[in-house]
């Protein structure tokens, strides 16, 4: 197994740990077939196999989120990742994993006080005119506080917690070999693309332990909203803002759940509603730059009325041609065009090999059961959610930033219903669409586009006669090597050939106890001295060989 290659003994302790929970929660099989088990017991570590009766009972998908609960902060945020992929995995899996908060109890301020005052150059209390010790929120990676400048602006200080990155850099190299593990043991488990969720998931975290990073995605949002005085976000005061710390203006005003505080404050909930997908639709279809999780808790209520966002950490890109494939796609599930909406999904899979004949009839029933529906009464967001079901039906994956860009867009419509029952999000998304299909086809885009191809090609030709004599020079020294690699082939012949290493054995061993037999019937007498001690070592090594093999075939599992 794959686990025998771990050199890094500082993770042995973390994986003890990993394999312990999955074994709490009744997943002891993924454990043995993995091969954590047999790591675990060469480092000497025991594992306990009897999972609880009430945990071992939960549905799947609740297991699944408990264990991920209990194994910290790099799998809750692992979870959360996975929450956006309702490409990959159907809605109770998607419920579920919605379900996770890493919310964590606050650590002491002391505990933050030494790390605070190295990032900002001295003590907190000289800095800031009030400092509340007491923390306002607290999450896995960071806890926020509220203080007041010298000139008396409230901010907010996100702080990274002390010595989380070394534990999160262990879970991310555990769960890349994990991955890697999965992909090549676990047939069944390939389709959810252990690997790329796994590196997807690496930088969305590393991007989000950098709080320096973070600052620059709020700047760039709010510097897109410059036009949009309705639409709030935090100012980064960057004198002392860093990797591991974040100071912005606090924000007052209503979370985006309490509905109650929301019509108490008279706030015009259809407003509110309209100018937030507007928002949204504008970052995803105009800017190509959007937060990607905008839940009721990053979204907050201003009286004027004013829509704050909040916590940039995760956020989604899009290049100019995905904009182009989106508008086309809303479009054709607007005009119900199934043709289309078809090719657009074809041309996000991942998989070259998608079979066009094979998806194109359920895209046309899907579509066609739309057809007369009034435009103000069409649900997008079921019907991306339909659309990406038919997808995991075919097999087939989108790449993580469109999944980002689909749980985003499921979660804004979700909000404006919250807000207005009567939310027409077809309605909203219609001007945006058409924009972005003209502004796609106008002069000044094609032209763009044009003189980027010439600006391509001129450089192809170019290099043409260098790379072509870089070529030649390199055929002339025998350097030029073709090589085919076809990993089931190599997996094959690597089984194959422990195959005929057992059979070897085996077969040396049946010599052996042949041999030994005949040497031990000798008659002593005309024997040379000492031959049955020979048989009887013959014997040992046969016996030796045997147990040998039956422990190789045992531990093989086959």
């Amino acid at each position: 197994m794959l686990w025998q290659a771990i050199s890094a003994v500082r993770d042995l302790g973390r994986l003890h740990d990993i394999a312990s929970v999955l074994i709490r929660y009744g997943f002891g099989d993924l454990v043995r077939r993995v091969g954590m088990a047999g790591a675990l017991e060469r480092g000497g570590r025991a594992l306990h196999w009897q999972a609880p009766e009430e945990l071992a009972r939960l549905e799947p998908p609740a297991r699944v989120r408990r264990a991920l609960e209990d194994l910290g902060p790099s799998f809750v945020k692992l979870g959360q990742v996975l929450a956006t992929r309702v490409d990959l995995f159907p809605p109770e899996w998607i419920t579920e994993f919605g379900k996770l908060q890493d919310a964590v109890p606050a650590l002491p301020f002391d505990a933050l006080r030494p790390q605070l005052s190295e990032d900002l150059g001295q003590a907190p209390e000289t800095l800031f005119a009030r400092l509340e010790t007491e923390a306002l929120a607290a999450a896995s990676l960071a806890q926020v506080h509220r203080a007041w400048l010298a000139d008396g602006t409230p901010v907010v200080l996100k702080v990274r917690r002390p010595g989380i990155r070394p534990v999160v850099e262990a879970d991310l190299r555990l769960l890349s070999r994990l991955a890697e593990i999965v992909e090549a043991e676990a047939p069944d488990l390939r389709r959810y693309r252990p690997k790329e969720v796994v590196r997807q998931f690496t930088q969305a975290l590393r991007r989000e332990l950098d709080f320096a990073i973070e600052g620059r995605h709020a700047e760039r949002i709010a510097a897109n909203f410059t036009d949009w005085p309705e639409i709030l976000v935090p100012r980064i005061h960057w004198a002392w803002t860093s990797e591991r710390l974040i100071v912005e203006d606090y924000v007052e005003g209503i979370p985006g759940r309490d509905l109650a505080a929301v019509d108490a404050a008279g706030l015009d909930r259809k407003y509110l509603a309209r100018r937030g997908a507007q928002a949204v639709l504008k970052m995803m279809l105009e800017d190509g730059f959007f937060h990607a999780d905008p839940h009721p808790g990053n979204v907050f209520y201003l009286p004027g009325p004013r829509i704050a966002f909040l916590d940039f950490g995760m956020v989604g890109r899009l290049s100019e041609e995905r904009r182009y494939q989106l508008a086309l796609l809303l479009d054709g599930l607007v005009n119900h065009d199934a043709a289309k909406v078809a090719d657009v999904l074809l041309e996000w899979s991942s998989d070259a090999q998608a079979d066009g004949e094979a998806i194109a009839p359920d895209i046309d029933a899907f579509v066609d059961q739309y057809h007369g529906v009034p435009l103000k009464r069409l649900d997008l967001a079921a019907m991306l959610s339909d659309l990406v079901a038919i997808l995991r039906e075919h097999g087939l994956a989108l790449p993580p930033d469109l999944a980002l860009m689909t749980k985003a867009f499921i979660t804004l419509e979700g909000l404006g219903r919250q807000l207005d029952p009567d939310f027409d999000m077809a309605g909203e998304a219609a001007p945006f669409i058409e924009r972005a299909l003209f502004n796609h086809a106008s002069p000044a885009a094609l032209a763009r586009r044009a003189w980027r191809e010439i600006n391509d090609t001129l450089a192809l030709v170019s290099r043409l006669p260098q790379d072509l004599r870089q070529l030649l020079r390199a055929a002339r020294r025998g350097k030029v090597q073709v090589q085919v690699d076809v990993p089931p082939l190599k997996q094959f012949g690597d089984r194959l050939d422990r195959a005929i290493s057992r059979l070897a054995l085996a077969i040396v061993t049946a010599a052996l106890i042949v041999g030994s037999a005949i040497v031990m019937t000798i008659e002593h007498d005309t024997a040379l001295p000492g031959l049955p001690s020979f048989g009887l070592m013959g014997f040992i090594a046969a016996v030796v060989g045997g147990l040998w093999v039956l422990m190789s075939i045992w531990r093989s599992g086959k």
